[in-house]
């Protein structure tokens, strides 16, 4: 069964080709535009693993990945942050809230994969 991913970005142009690539290397792909909406889909779709954004309107990928993580249902989905604030306290912060992996944009796409695939690799079968 393919692992399930949800992209929460409000970049367009970001979520077109990151969904693309997902799915091209067999992952099923969902989309939210924004930390709440994100929030909703996490509950809907079930997602193996979250690539989250931190700017975003309603609800930042801060709040979001806390969240997350405070839900005991959602403690095995795996985050990684993926995002332009790359200083090293913004690092620190996003993954001592629970990301499993930070990611700077811009990012290289194989890098990204790379990423995506060591992170699902650790998750454990249901």
């Amino acid at each position: 069964m393919s692992k399930r991913i949800l992209i929460v970005d409000d970049e367009v142009n970001i979520v077109i080709s990151v969904e693309f690539l997902l799915e091209q290397a067999g992952y099923y792909v969902r989309v939210a535009h924004n930390g709440e909406e994100g929030l909703e889909r996490v509950a809907t779709f079930e997602p193996d693993l979250v690539l989250l954004d931190v700017m975003m309107p309603r609800l930042n990928g801060f709040d979001v990945c806390q969240r997350i993580r405070q839900n005991p249902a959602w403690q095995n989905i795996k985050i990684i942050m993926l995002t332009a604030k790359g200083r090293e306290a913004e690092i620190t912060k996003g993954l001592a809230l629970g990301a499993n992996a930070y990611i700077i944009k811009p990012f290289s796409t194989r890098e990204l994969l790379a990423e995506v695939k060591r992170i699902l690799d650790e998750s454990p079968e249901p």
